[in-house]
């Protein structure tokens, strides 16, 4: 079954409890925005193994205060319905953290890598928005590498771990450009070739314990950007 109608089955099937937005609970401690895809909702597992939640959790493990995360995230996004996304979500305030991690679906459906330069540095100027104008509050995930998923058997693995690569180089440069923390987490992602545990049940998202190794990768980057 092709990736994008896969997405499309399980938008309509878990449609009634995956929202664009989720609101954080009521906790004390910095505001988290985390933007993104099906990786930030956490399609395929619990919600406290989303890795904004467990990145929350680690954080308040080593004594620094941050509230729930509020997550604006549909699994099939691509780097223009996150930007509507937002439209819609319409977050106020200031955040002490934002994450963003986009890109995977603009990958899948052949979009061109110039046109996710633009989408993706707008979303950047957004994020160091919510950020109250600050980059150094933000951080951004790389693409992670669904080619070497059980998903994606019988289809050119290498060609989608190529072109994922130039989407991050995109992502690593524009990062640059604003002294925004950038966390290659594809190296990890390619591990599920060889470790069918970091694999949820669907055969091509993460599980939690993929995502627990994500959230320990941007923990450094997360307590610099909290100020501790």
């Amino acid at each position: 079954m092709p990736l994008y109608t896969y997405i499309l089955i399980v938008i309509v099937v878990v449609g009634c409890n995956r929202t664009e937005s989720s609101a954080p609970p009521v906790t004390t401690g910095p505001r988290y925005l985390a933007l993104g895809d099906s990786y930030t909702i956490g399609e395929s597992v619990g919600e406290t193994d989303r890795y904004p939640m467990q990145l929350a959790r680690m954080l308040r493990e080593q004594k620094i205060e941050i509230a729930g995360p509020q997550i604006i995230a549909v699994t099939g996004w691509t780097t223009d319905e996150l930007n509507a996304g937002i439209d819609r979500a319409n977050p106020q305030g200031t955040y002490g953290l934002v994450s963003l991690l986009i890109g995977v679906n603009n990958q899948y459906r052949g979009r061109s890598v110039e046109e996710f330069r633009k989408q993706f540095a707008g979303l950047l100027t957004r994020a160091v928005g919510f950020a109250g104008g600050e980059s150094k509050h933000v951080i951004v995930f790389s693409i992670p590498d669904w080619g070497v998923t059980p998903f994606a058997q019988g289809q050119d693995r290498a060609r989608i771990g190529r072109e994922i690569d130039q989407f991050n180089s995109v992502c690593r440069d524009e990062c640059a450009k604003r002294n925004i923390a950038f966390i290659d987490i594809t190296p990890i992602s390619k591990k599920a070739a060889d470790d069918r545990t970091l694999v949820a049940d669907d055969g091509l998202h993460p599980s939690g314990k993929m995502y627990e190794l994500w959230a320990r990768e941007a923990l450094p980057a997360a307590r610099t950007a909290l100020g501790k």
